[in-house]
């Protein structure tokens, strides 16, 4: 019709290769499909507009025939029902027809009329005591139909009345009965009476009310609580809190025959998530708590669990989510209901499964969750798995009433109730574990899990230690797992679990911090004497458990990171992420009480070291070790002891050596020389050393001996000198007489906590020596200095304890030991206080170990407290100054991660090398020969029987001589740099050769040894070097 630009008369050509005919025969059903639906759309608006104008009309009439009756109601019976008497609650009288069918709760006159109606039926009953003849009259069964509905409308409008008027008579909701003329008093008084439990229609009239009422009653409480600071208790029963009362009774009972209800609507979801909803109604609190109530909603809420439904309503707030208000009122019943004796055991089970689904949902309370003094955490960046409100905070009073529901009491009935019957089981029971004690560790391990990462932890750990039998039942269970290889059917039967998750990790969640925990508070006597908890055998194959899991988590099958979603809708997924949780969680736990076990083992052998590691360390292994983020450098970090002692030396030695490489110490050029006098060695070290930088410490050092003529001696410092200079330098700083350090009973260092009476400069020379320490290390060489144990735990950073007291003081050890074990009578009558003296240099000072301890007596109930703190002062308060300045020095070139894959055992060893000796035979298979020296020589054949022949101590005299070090390589004489090398010394075996004294070239590891002619000759003149204490001027 119009021109479209295109001049062609060309004919359009369908490329889809369709004519004409077929593209309007298309078009043609389009089009009528297109009106076919507009036509039923028409259809369907039409048929909607009648059936809401039927809908309206219908009310219209219902509304006009209700103001219809009402206006016939008032003449006959009275606006103040004075015309109405007993006869007209009966089936027969038009009172409660006309009434029920008009009644408005949003009308005042029908309210007022509904009330005067209720005061009535209070009355008659009263008078005669039966509600039942008042509306059936004498025959019920004949007319019960009609009954039923007629008190199922009363009451549901009694209860519409109190909820549409909640606002205006908030005040009269906890008025007692007594109190008969408030009007939602008379409503609800009127209610009680209608659902007895005795009434033959209970069962209908409840079954009606549980749709709306818990609703309806649920808005009426928040109301009334919203506008109340406290809640005054008359001590009576409110009519409000006994209608309560009787829906929970009735509805939990077995003969009840209510339909069933949408558990959206039921008394679990509308009113046990009101918050602090047991200040309220404490009576309700008594009766919820019995077992018959208790279990019946708990299952209920169970079966929800399982079934992965959320019932909950909408919080009432941010402070207030329905799921931690469910927990709270759940929890702060618990321990009644755990407690009666006809407690069942699928009760419990119940209890701990509804528990620990709205605990994972709970943000962890009092930030001091996951943390505790002995800093059992998690890292920062795991997050709590499912938890929608990190961010947010719960009102103080409900985390209140979650925690304190947490307790003695409960965590004992708790464990009671679950493990009655596995407790009773001896050690000796070999058979894998049945379906119930598998049912009851899952899930009371689930609960206790979720429960350490959301409450502070310490109190709980105590409690399960102490007071319950958690640890020897959970043993049992899991050694007889191990031993059947029977796992699989803890994740096949926990809900918390996924089928392919490992089922130890759940018991050894529980398990690892609550053993942890009593390890740090019992003594060496309950330990390896009396073995409690646990036997030294037992402990052993607990290490076995713990080292194959450990393994597993960190090298074959490493978790990945944990998950940061907040919301997690796929049931699926969100078990997942629980696993993943749980993964990290017991590859923590299990590392930190393997590594406390180890601890033990260092203090008295019970276990080969080799128990510790895992197989698979090699030499591939060393190599991804010292590469960060690789799996062996996290193994490193968290789990050392899995990795043989030596195999760690390699890596520290290899990180070592490439720092030095960073920091160029193989330049040629020294930034750095000492002139130090022999007679005055410690005090030029210090006024030198301390000048240096950092960079300036990791940089070579040379040093230049002055004697005591002040003559520099002979000898170019190649490496040697500055060896002999760092073992003059600790020789004289760490010896006793000095006064920096003290020595224990079996001659370890410690630092002397009275340092200041003798050096006004104490603290800087700590620091100083915690400096050359760790230059030693940084260098490579070994000084001879035996450290106290819990000294070198202040290197690693770790606290001390009880049981690190007898290496300081084991009669102080013994005696507190007696006070807490052997000691029957009253402590309070010894007159202890909670001071200390402490005596240095015959200068006597108390201090208090708590505020205010100078008046604090020590007692039965608090000697425990004492006894520990009496140990802290000892082993970390006395000397926190000393370690403090030591550290600070020591980490100026040795960083904390070098040192941490070491325990102190070890760190010592890394110190000052074997104390085994010298090892002759790997230095011979590892010396090269120079001079015309060689292996076979009869000289070189002589050497090595003689220094064979030498006394330990002239042996280790020797290897000082020729390496500048009394001590050898850690890993053997074959990591010695340079090797040791023996070269001839004189070019003939003539006397005046033969006359000279063994030399050395301690920089090069040289021994320069004439050709003598006999043992004897050779032992006399080797023995004469090196006793002879020249320094370097036999070279």
């Amino acid at each position: 019709m119009f021109f479209t630009g295109d001049p062609s008369t060309r004919k359009r050509v369908d490329l889809g290769g369709r004519s004409s005919k077929e593209r309007d025969r298309q078009k043609l059903l389009d089009d009528m499909r297109l009106e076919r639906n507009r036509r039923l759309w028409l259809k369907q608006q039409n048929s909607a507009a009648l059936r809401i104008q039927k809908c309206f009309r219908g009310r219209k009439a219902v509304e006009l025939e209700r103001a219809k009756v009402r206006e016939q109601f008032f003449p006959t019976y009275g606006k103040h029902c004075q015309n109405v008497d007993r006869l007209c609650f009966g089936p027969n009288s038009d009172f409660l027809r006309q009434l029920l069918f008009f009644f408005n709760p949003k009308n005042a006159g029908d309210f007022s009329v509904l009330v005067e109606t209720c005061r009535l039926l209070l009355k008659f009953t009263q008078n005669s005591g039966d509600v039942l003849s008042l509306f059936a009259g004498s025959d019920y069964a004949a007319n019960h139909a009609l009954i039923e509905y007629r008190v199922k409308r009363f009451v549901l409008s009694c209860i519409q009345a109190v909820y549409h008027a909640r606002n205006q008579l908030k005040d009269q909701m906890f008025m007692a009965s007594e109190q008969s003329g408030a009007s939602t008093v008379i409503l609800l008084d009127a209610v009680t009476i209608l659902i007895d439990p005795k009434l033959p229609w209970i069962c209908k009239v409840v079954g009606f009310m549980q749709r709306s009422t818990f609703a309806l009653l649920r808005e009426v409480v928040l109301t009334v609580k919203a506008s109340m600071k406290t809640k005054v208790s008359t001590g009576q029963v409110s009519p409000l809190e006994r209608v309560f009362v009787l829906l929970v009774c009735h509805i939990s009972e077995k003969s009840c025959t209510c339909p069933s209800i949408d558990l959206r609507w039921s008394f679990s979801s509308q009113i046990l998530t009101i918050p602090l909803l047991w200040r309220l109604f404490p009576y309700l609190k008594e009766v919820f708590g019995t077992p018959a109530r208790s279990q019946y909603y708990i299952h209920q809420m169970a079966l929800c669990v399982h079934n992965h439904e959320n019932i909950l309503p909408e919080d009432t707030s941010a402070e207030f989510p329905a799921y931690a208000c469910l927990l709270g009122n759940i929890l702060e019943t618990a321990a009644v209901t755990l407690s009666q004796p006809d407690c069942l055991f699928d009760m419990a089970i119940d209890f701990a499964a509804v528990t620990t689904f709205l605990f994972e949902t709970l943000p962890p309370i009092d930030s001091a969750s996951n943390k505790s003094t002995e800093n059992l955490n998690v890292d920062d960046d795991e997050m709590d798995v499912g938890d929608e409100s990190a961010g947010a905070s719960l009102n103080k009073d409900l985390e209140n009433q979650i925690s304190t529901a947490i307790d003695t009491r409960f965590l004992l009935q708790l464990t009671n109730v679950l493990f009655g019957g596995i407790s009773l089981l001896n050690s000796s029971f070999k058979e894998a574990p049945d379906d119930k004690e598998v049912v009851a560790v899952g899930a009371a391990c689930a609960f206790l899990h979720i429960t350490f990462n959301k409450l502070p932890l310490e109190q709980i750990v105590t409690i399960l230690a102490y007071r319950t039998e958690l640890v020897p039942v959970l043993w049992n269970f899991m050694k007889r797992c191990h031993d059947n290889q029977s796992w699989s059917s803890l994740s096949a039967q926990s809900a918390y679990l996924t089928a392919d998750a490992p089922g130890w990790l759940l018991p050894l969640a529980v398990f690892c911090p609550v053993y942890k925990h009593m390890l740090m508070l019992i003594d060496n006597e309950e330990f390896y004497e009396q073995e409690k908890p646990l036997s030294l055998k037992d402990i052993r194959s607990l290490i076995v458990i713990l080292r194959q899991a450990l393994w597993q988590l960190l090298w074959v099958n490493p978790p990945g990171p944990t998950s940061t979603i907040k919301s997690v809708t796929n049931i699926a997924d969100q078990k997942k992420n629980s696993v993943d949780f749980l993964l990290h969680r017991v590859s923590t736990v299990a590392s930190e009480l393997l590594s406390q076990l180890q601890d033990w083992n260092n203090r008295r052998e019970f276990a080969p070291p080799s128990d510790f590691h895992a197989d698979a360390s090699n030499e591939y292994f060393i190599s991804q070790a010292v590469i960060e983020n690789t799996r062996a450098h996290e193994i490193l970090k968290q789990a050392p002891f899995l990795v043989p002692f030596t195999s760690r030396v390699k890596i520290f030695t290899a990180q070592l050596a490439a720092a030095r490489h960073r920091d160029g110490t193989n330049t040629v050029f020294t930034r750095n020389r000492f002139r130090i006098r022999r007679d005055h060695t410690l005090e030029d070290a210090f006024n030198q050393l301390s000048t240096l930088s950092e960079d300036d410490l990791r940089g070579l050092i040379r040093v230049t001996f002055v004697n005591e003529f002040g003559v520099e001696e002979a000898g170019i410092d190649g490496g040697g000198i500055f060896k002999d200079f760092m073992e003059n330098i600790t020789r004289a700083a760490f010896d006793v007489q000095y006064g920096l350090f003290k020595e224990t009973a079996d001659h370890l260092l410690y630092p002397n906590p009275g340092s200041g009476l003798v050096h006004e400069q104490h603290l800087q020379y700590f620091h100083f020596l915690g400096t050359v320490l760790a230059k030693a290390m940084f260098e490579g060489i070994l000084v001879d200095i035996p450290f106290a144990t819990f000294f070198l735990s202040k290197l690693k950073q770790k606290h001390n304890y009880l049981n690190d007291l007898p290496s300081l003081d084991p009669e102080l050890y013994r005696h507190l030991i007696f006070l807490k074990v052997h000691y029957k009578g009253d402590i309070s009558e010894l007159e202890l206080y909670f001071v200390i003296v402490n005596n240095e240099y015959g200068e006597q000072t108390e201090e208090e170990l708590l505020p205010g301890g100078k008046n604090l007596r020590v007692t039965n109930d608090n000697v425990i407290t004492f006894i520990h703190l009496i140990a802290n002062h000892r082993l970390n308060f006395q000397i926190r100054q000393q370690s403090s300045h030591f550290l600070r020095g020591f980490q100026q070139l040795i960083q904390k991660d070098w040192i941490a894959m070491f325990n102190e055992h070890e760190l010592q060893l890394l110190i000052s090398g074997s104390l085994d000796g010298l090892d002759v035979d790997d230095l011979r298979s590892n010396t090269n020969y120079a001079g015309g020296y060689h292996h076979e020589h009869y000289v070189i054949e002589m050497f090595w029987e003689v220094l064979k022949s030498f006394s330990m101590d002239n042996q280790m005299k020797f290897l000082k001589f020729v390496t500048g070090c009394s001590r050898g390589p850690l890993l053997g004489f074959k990591y010695l740099e340079p090797q040791f090398c023996i070269q001839r010394a004189a070019g003939s075996a003539s006397e005046e050769a033969l006359d000279r004294l063994p030399t050395s070239a301690t920089c090069m590891n040289l021994l320069k040894l004439p050709p003598y002619r006999s043992k004897e000759q050779m032992s006399k003149k080797l023995l004469y070097a090196i006793n002879a204490d020249a320094g370097f001027d036999l070279s």
